[in-house]
């Protein structure tokens, strides 16, 4: 492997959260977009050729080492995984809403969900899932709302066009559920 690479794997280890590109590159004034894109590209296929628990996935605008999805179960059972909070039913719907429907105002989800969503938006803003993208043309030039690389990280999404189909819903909806 070469040095480049061995300094973003490193990088990557240490850090928390997707790393982006731009921050991997300062890592190295020297090396060009297209070296540090070389590197990322050889740390992916180290990983994926020579059989590690790990591999180098690009979520939202950046780049993460992670467990590999099969080890993630047996992981999760031994509880060595910190887990990030649960989001709720309405928080989940709420955010369905506004993933698929950007930028969208509160009056329109409260619209779609038929309920009062103020301490759902609050709440997902807090969070960090959702952030305001702008103003309506409406009445009160109401706030719209849209969502974040945390929101693209949290559901292990590189950009939104990865999000469902509707006619993919659809068929997982109508799958029958598995017994666990």
């Amino acid at each position: 492997m070469n040095p480049l690479a061995k300094l973003l794997e490193a990088a990557l280890f240490s850090s928390a959260r997707p790393v982006p590109k731009e921050e991997l590159s300062a890592l190295d004034s020297e090396a060009s977009p297209a070296a540090v894109q070389a590197a990322l590209d050889e740390l992916r296929e180290t990983y994926d050729h020579n059989g590690h628990g790990v591999e180098l996935v690009e979520l939202g605008e950046g780049w993460q080492i992670l467990t590999r999805p099969e080890y993630t179960e047996a992981i999760e059972r031994a509880q060595l995984a910190v887990r990030p909070h649960r989001l709720s039913a309405a928080s989940l719907e709420t955010l369905a809403i506004i993933a698929y429907r950007q930028p969208i105002g509160r009056a329109e989800i409260e619209e779609i969900r038929g309920v009062n969503v103020g301490g759902v938006l609050k709440s997902l803003h807090e969070r960090g899932l959702i952030d305001v993208t702008g103003r309506g043309d409406g009445i009160g030039r109401p706030l719209l709302y849209g969502t974040t690389p945390l929101f693209l990280e949290h559901f292990a999404l590189r950009h939104l066009e990865e999000l469902p189909r509707a006619d993919e819903l659809a068929v997982a909806l109508r799958a029958e559920p598995k017994p666990i």
